[in-house]
């Protein structure tokens, strides 16, 4: 299968540009392709909010959190229901605190852009949806 048909993005560069994405890599210490990411729903949100929050968020996410209020459904084993601690935003990245049970908290940091695609607020319940080493934030 053709890496274009897998999700694949190619394109060039000249040297200025490249050496201009690893410097912003290396400070940010994120990879090229978060970066771009990022850069792309930046552009996306300020055409078009509706569509940059459908891209914004990962496939499971998007279903789980859809305004027609269905029942969350994902294929992880590990769900944990919890309330909303603490959110410490930043600019790229949000982290966020979900106390399952009392005096027990998860800690997941994700994008700013996706804590804002949830609307996670404070007191709300959210889920832990935990796979593998990933811990990934969910609302109904």
């Amino acid at each position: 299968m053709p890496r274009k048909d897998q999700g694949w993005i190619t394109f060039q560069t000249s040297e200025e540009e490249r050496q201009l994405l690893e410097a912003i890599c290396q400070r940010s210490q994120r990879t090229k392709t978060e970066v771009l990411r990022e850069m792309l729903r930046g552009l996306k949100q300020s055409s078009d909010s509706e569509t940059t929050k459908e891209i914004a968020q990962e496939a499971a996410v998007d279903r789980a959190v859809s305004s027609s209020k269905k029942p969350l459904k994902v294929s992880s084993r590990n769900v944990l229901e919890g309330k909303v601690k603490r959110l410490v935003k930043g600019s790229i990245h949000t982290e966020v605190t979900i106390e399952v049970m009392h005096r027990v908290e998860l800690i997941s940091t994700i994008t700013t852009t996706s804590a804002e695609v949830l609307e996670l607020q404070e007191g709300k319940t959210a889920y832990a949806v935990i796979k593998s080493s990933d811990v990934v934030i969910a609302m109904e």
